[in-house]
């Protein structure tokens, strides 16, 4: 497989089928699986713990696990135990969600999202790194030691749209997760704004994982493909923090996005065209494309196509 490249699904149907999918992605070499929580699915944290089980070697990775599910104690215990589990795979992905989740499924409030994550982030890392945190903030408060074993450096990512949480990223996490951002969105944005929080902390960008979602369809029917991504985008399209990113991409951006723009955020077609997408994403600064097949061959044979 030339250079790393991750996968993501959500368990469908079935766990046991999708427990096999991540059996699979483990014996063709892939570099990880990935999975969000989605409000109305099953528990991602456990899901992973299930893919653990079942594989040897591939990592796990939340693309975004929402602060507001859980206290930072209670992520931080999650996180570690389920790393323990692995044998040290797992990587944390940790975001804040939208209005519409937060205020309206929840009951919660979204207010300053980015002084939020900082706070959260801070105690999720002291826990990780000294087992143990003592600290009182407007958003978040934690006074606990965890005394179950840890790795240290386990990483922690951001999911991070606007420059404020990309700046956030760079100056506190281990990497960023990205999703619906175009390659020319990721150079021109996200690695020149991640960049300056790493400066901010006296960092460079080496070993900093800029992990993309790459939807993928290896098809010979493109226009049906195209009609299967469409609504999806859209539906991302309607939540302002993907819409003012979309936006600064795609000037002539609108509810129901054109073929441009899908073909500029995913990759459709034969197995040169996928593959090209997923180049485009790595010259543009992405050091872990993650594809998320959909429609056109089915996923294990997307899985087996794209592993060679």
């Amino acid at each position: 497989m030339p250079g790393r490249l991750g996968v993501s699904f959500d368990a469908g149907r079935t766990l046991p089928a999708s427990v096999e999918r991540a059996r699979l992605a483990d014996h063709l070499g892939y570099d990880s699986v990935w999975s969000s929580q989605l409000p109305p699915a099953r528990d991602t944290a456990l899901v992973l713990a299930a893919y653990a089980a079942a594989t040897e070697r591939i990592g796990l990775g939340t693309a975004v696990l929402p602060i507001y599910t859980r206290h930072p104690t209670a992520m931080a215990q999650m996180a570690m135990t389920l790393d323990e589990i692995s044998g040290g795979r797992f990587r944390l992905g940790l975001g804040v969600s939208h209005q519409v989740t937060v205020e309206g499924m929840w009951g919660l409030s979204l207010v300053h999202p980015v002084e939020a994550m900082r706070e959260y982030l801070g105690i999720v890392r002291s826990l990780v790194t000294t087992g143990s945190v003592s600290f009182a903030g407007e958003h978040f408060t934690a006074h606990t030691p965890y005394t179950a074993p840890r790795r240290e450096d386990m990483p922690i990512i951001v999911s991070a749209l606007s420059p404020r949480m990309l700046e956030l990223a760079g100056e506190l996490a281990d990497g960023v997760s990205l999703w619906m951002c175009a390659p020319e969105y990721i150079r021109e944005m996200v690695v020149p704004t991640v960049r300056k929080g790493r400066e901010k902390a006296g960092r460079s960008m080496e070993g900093f994982e800029v992990e993309a979602a790459v939807p993928v369809s290896l098809t010979t029917d493109r226009g049906a493909s195209l009609d299967s991504f469409r609504p999806i985008a859209a539906r991302y399209a309607s939540l302002p923090f993907y819409r003012r990113a979309l936006d600064r991409t795609f000037p002539d951006m609108s509810d129901e996005p054109n073929e441009a723009i899908l073909t500029a955020l995913a990759g459709i077609g034969d197995l040169d065209e996928v593959k090209s997408t997923i180049e485009r994403y790595r010259a543009a600064g992405v050091t872990l494309p993650v594809i998320g097949p959909f429609g056109g061959a089915g996923y294990e044979a997307t899985l087996e196509a794209l592993s060679s």
